[in-house]
């Protein structure tokens, strides 16, 4: 979202009254004021800086890197470079700490609680669409997130004929790629529109470049996508549900990310198999970042969108 600054200055009013003065009577010149004193000039210079880098960006400068170690994100996905994941050496801190910068909002808004419960949500969704886990899986089975970066085998293309707005280019298909798993010509186009690649044309750029890969994961993140919110905003709680919304019961918390990632096919189900992966994720995540789930963190009495 673009952030418009304006900066005032009396000085830049003092010089307009020197040009008048200069029109109106030939004779005024300027004069030269004293040298400043080296404490004043550093006044100035500090004041100058303030005035140009509000402390909005003086948080964002320290980036989501002050809550996220690299230590901590290898905790986090101790198997995602295993022999057996095929995404090996494919989700390196490094591409993830990069893309995040492309959506400086990510991870920076609110108490430090929230801010780190956003990561820890986006991680552990991004995980269980990933997921190389299963039931006995060493460590655990929410011990395998960032195991795979391509959907394996398919069952379409992924192409929605009918959207005239993003059609589908001749032999592309657009099936699950990178850590959200982005599918479908309508969020391959719009993706690739925001972050400057042909998304429809090169599809598989999203599996080949690290950076582009994890910047398609927080796109969708940070999206709103009527009438689904963001789930930025639902998890930083800018979320202000509609009437339809609350007639669907569809409250804030980490079951309405789920609800907007693939709610038609997972949510208004009680206990299922596929929420409670993305719930387990989550718990292991919030417990390492050291903070709460917050409420409502399944869909199961929720209606899709």
């Amino acid at each position: 979202m673009p952030i418009h600054k304006q900066h005032k200055y009396v000085h830049s009013q003092h010089l307009i009254h020197q040009q008048i003065n200069q029109k109106i009577n030939p004779t005024y010149k300027l004069h030269m004021a004293p040298p400043l004193s080296l404490p004043l000039l550093l006044t100035i210079i500090l004041f100058s800086s303030s005035a140009l880098f509000p402390l909005s960006e003086a948080r964002h400068s320290k980036h989501i890197s002050s809550l996220i170690s690299q230590n901590l994100y290898n905790s986090i996905f101790l198997h995602k470079d295993d022999t057996a994941c095929p995404a090996k050496n494919f989700y390196p801190y490094s591409a993830f700490i990069k893309a995040t910068k492309r959506f400086p909002s990510f991870g920076s808004c609110g108490s430090p609680a929230t801010r780190k419960r956003e990561i820890a949500a986006f991680l552990a969704q991004i995980s269980h669409e990933t997921t190389g886990g299963w039931a006995t899986a060493p460590d655990g089975p929410y011990s395998w997130g960032l195991c795979y970066k391509e959907e394996i085998s398919p069952g379409s293309n992924y192409c929605d004929s009918t959207d005239l707005q993003w059609p589908c280019y001749p032999n592309k298909t657009y099936q699950g790629r990178g850590p959200i798993q982005l599918s479908w010509n309508f969020n391959y186009g719009p993706a690739g529109k925001a972050l400057g690649f042909n998304g429809l044309k090169t599809p598989e750029l999203v599996s080949n470049n690290s950076v582009l890969a994890f910047k398609t994961a927080l796109w969708f993140w940070m999206t709103e996508q009527k009438p689904k919110p963001s789930c930025h905003d639902v998890m930083t709680g800018k979320y202000k549900p509609t009437a339809a919304d609350l007639a669907a019961n569809r409250t804030a918390g980490y079951g309405l990310v789920t609800n907007i990632i693939n709610g038609r096919l997972e949510c208004g189900i009680v206990s299922d198999a596929r929420v409670n992966d993305r719930i387990g994720y989550f718990r292991r995540y919030a417990k390492l970042f050291k903070v709460g789930t917050g409420p409502n963190v399944d869909c199961e009495s929720q209606k899709s969108f």
